[in-house]
């Protein structure tokens, strides 16, 4: 099982770990949107980091991410041993030992300029997110009276997100898009089609409809400017902008 916690908000991991439990799967857990992220156990009564409550967990370094490298970066995390000698076979072309290969692997190993820029980039980690928080809330409250036009996201009691990006949903997505972008404000989309849509899983017979509330959704979501250094008047000038587009419109986006 490959939970997702996704836009640096935390999946519930209690009910994925107990069903995991139940039927003897592994979870691997994708927290490469959700470095230093948090999730409040109700089963251990405890707060626990993103990456840290199942066998294994990947984590992104790309340079967009709250922990960015200068290029292409990741790394892999686990507890277990054993994984974890098997882990670094594989991204050495599968060898323990130089030019003695017991499988095949690859070649996925962080260059040293890398590892160094992120190491010092990581003690800032905790400070930069601290400042992503402080500016979803602003942006919940500046949104607040817009909320008939604008859906904006909600954080479980039971997770402590760090807003890798901050998503919102609307009607006439492009629109708004292209109105943002005439006053120089850049916007994203995280993600335009859903899986069961893609192409390269054509193979597994799904159709548009199948899931009709992830259909919905992925052509509603856009993604607002979120970065720590974003200035307040910055932020209020993105939500001037929303709502002078939004203005005339009165459907919640659910």
């Amino acid at each position: 099982m490959v939970p997702v916690h996704l836009y640096g908000q935390t999946a519930d991991m209690d009910p994925i770990l107990a069903l995991a439990a139940k039927y003897n799967l592994t979870v691997i857990e994708d927290a490469c949107q959700a470095h230093g992220a948090e999730y409040f156990s109700r089963k251990d009564n405890a707060w626990k980091k993103a990456g840290t409550m199942g066998r294994a967990a990947a984590f992104s370094f790309y340079p967009g991410k709250n922990l960015g490298a200068c290029g292409e970066a990741g790394a892999t995390v686990t507890n277990d041993p054993e994984l974890a000698k098997r882990m670094k076979m594989i991204r050495d072309h599968g060898q323990a030992k130089k030019y003695y290969h017991d499988m095949e692997g690859y070649n996925g190993r962080l260059d040293s300029i890398q590892a160094g820029w992120l190491s010092v980039k990581l003690r800032h980690l905790g400070g930069w997110n601290d400042l992503r928080r402080s500016l979803a809330h602003r942006y919940h409250q500046l949104l607040a009276d817009a909320k008939d036009a604008v859906g904006i996201p909600v954080e479980a009691e039971w997770t402590k997100g760090v807003y890798h990006l901050y998503v919102v949903r609307v009607k006439d997505r492009e629109a708004l898009q292209a109105y943002l972008a005439e006053a120089g404000i850049g916007t994203g989309i995280h993600y335009p089609i859903p899986l069961h849509m893609q192409k390269a899983y054509q193979h597994l017979g799904y159709r548009r409809g199948d899931f009709p509330v992830t259909e919905r959704v992925a052509s509603e979501i856009v993604s607002l400017p979120m970065f720590p250094q974003l200035r307040a008047d910055q932020q209020h000038e993105v939500v001037n902008k929303v709502k002078e587009f939004t203005a005339a419109k009165v459907v919640v986006p659910r």
